[in-house]
């Protein structure tokens, strides 16, 4: 177990005005179970990669110091693991199994010691394939068990998890918090983000909320911090648990498909399903990890071909894997389950212009959606950071951003409430609402259920629960 100390921390990342985190006095003990709470971008994923070691000096600015078990944090590296939002950002082995064993491997772990271990971490996040399993074809959320069990194969004193079951169904998400229960016994010190406050609290005993711009807002047990502070902290953003969100529903029907796709299948991804989607309409798909949600995504937004079946779509004979790029653009847009792997430039301003450029938008044009955007989704102040350097709630909405840039009849997002507060979350919400009602049509691939029970019209399960765990050989 392991104790942190943070004596007036700040940090700043390169090319920002703003301090990520700054002011920031800390200070939790061994073996405490701790929740992170703060609106998105108030710096509790900036504070979890300080604890973990992972902030280059060369990357930004720092003040105060940060402490684990007496050592600066880049010198206790080893006493501490993390896993991230997107846990495809620490998966590094083409093979699950040697994926786990890799951290092992480098810590010298003998090896007569490797494989079991392996075994029991996969096990306990209920990962379901065999250890020779292909990391590329592994869902959003079953990379999310495999990061976790490689971080719990490791056995830190210190455990940090930000938002470790925001792409995982129901079920998985329990298993995942009850593997993390197994994994924090009193040799263990817990440190979490997580939006899912209700869910969360059942793994932890102390409340820490972050203030925006620095210091620490409120500190101490979950019961106390709620009864003093929860009204405010709803009215912020934090999701306080007990507090509801009204339904926004269609005023009218839907008008015939923009999109429809007939028998379509890939081998070994999806399997055979028939869906179609129309203006002023918001369809949710929903269903367990592994089902497929995240191919259909793509084959409705033209970025893959089917191995079977057809897809029509604005009139056109041809499936839209075939259109010329600008003509996709202006007809569909697309937001991935991870933002960051849509971006391709180092501004967030450049981000947003990139698309109306490419389809010959006038420059004046350009600036005034650039602007509109910004202003939209609460990205203003950031229009000159590095996407790579936002938030995860922050890098989502600027995903969105990009797909609305073009101004598209048929929008197809992959969990588009990711790593959202309350307050953020509202907002997209309210703004897609806005959209179906000027006749866009919206497919919303999600494990939301406060987002399906708000504004989706419609809603298309995919699959059936990911089979139970099988029998794993202790080596590959």
């Amino acid at each position: 177990m392991s104790e942190v100390q943070l004596r007036g921390f700040g940090w700043r990342h390169a090319g920002r005005r703003a301090w990520a985190v700054r002011g920031l006095d800390l200070h939790i003990r061994h073996g405490e179970r701790v929740l992170l709470l703060g609106p998105s971008g108030a710096g509790k994923s900036t504070l979890l990669a300080a604890l973990a070691g992972l902030l280059p000096e060369d990357s930004g600015e720092s003040e105060g110091t940060l402490e684990i078990d007496g050592l600066e944090a880049r010198k206790a590296r080893d006493r501490a693991g993390i896993v991230f939002q997107d846990p495809q950002t620490q998966l590094v082995m083409a093979r699950s199994g040697d994926d786990v064993a890799f951290g092992l491997e480098n810590r010298g772990v003998p090896a007569g010691d490797i494989w079991p271990r392996v075994s029991d971490a996969l096990d306990r996040v209920g990962f379901p394939y065999r250890i020779n399993r292909s990391t590329a074809a592994l869902s959003g959320g079953e990379a999310q068990r495999l990061a976790l069990a490689g971080v719990l194969a490791l056995r830190p004193g210190l455990l940090l998890l930000d938002e470790p079951t925001a792409n995982l169904d129901p079920p998985g998400a329990e298993l995942v918090r009850e593997a993390v229960a197994r994994a924090t016994g009193p040799e263990t010190t817990l440190i979490i983000v997580e939006h899912r406050v209700a869910e969360a609290l059942t793994l932890v005993d102390r409340v820490v909320v972050l203030e925006p711009g620095g210091g620490v807002r409120a500190d101490g047990a979950p019961e106390m911090i709620f009864a003093a502070y929860g009204d405010k902290l709803a009215d912020e953003g934090v999701w306080v648990p007990g507090f509801s969100t009204p339904p926004v529903k269609a005023a009218t029907g839907a008008d015939p498909d923009l999109v429809r796709a007939e028998h379509v299948a890939v081998p070994g991804r999806l399997a055979p399903v028939s869906i179609g989607v129309g203006g002023g309409e918001v369809l949710a798909v929903t269903g367990p990890n592994g089902a497929g949600k995240s191919t259909l995504a793509l084959l409705l937004g033209g970025l893959l071909a089917p191995g079977s079946g057809r897809i029509e779509a604005f009139g056109d004979r041809r499936p839209p894997h075939r259109w010329r790029a600008a003509t996709l653009t202006q007809r569909i847009g697309s937001v991935f389950q991870n933002p960051e792997h849509q971006f391709v430039t180092s501004r967030v301003a450049d981000e947003l212009a990139l698309g109306p450029r490419r389809v010959g938008r006038s420059p004046d044009e350009v600036r005034r959606i650039v602007d509109e955007l910004l202003e939209r989704l609460r990205l203003t102040k950031l229009a000159a950071a590095n996407p790579y350097t936002l938030s995860g709630g922050e890098a989502r909405r600027l995903s969105v951003a990009t797909a609305l840039a073009t101004a598209p009849r048929l929008l197809v997002l992959d969990e588009p409430t990711f790593g959202q507060d309350r307050r953020t979350w509202r907002e997209l919400v309210d703004l897609l609402a806005g959209l179906r009602a000027e006749g866009h049509g919206i497919v919303a691939v999600t494990h939301d259920d406060a987002f399906v029970r708000t504004l989706a019209d419609r809603t298309v399960p995919l699959g059936q629960p990911a089979p139970a765990p099988l029998p794993r050989r202790l080596r590959p």
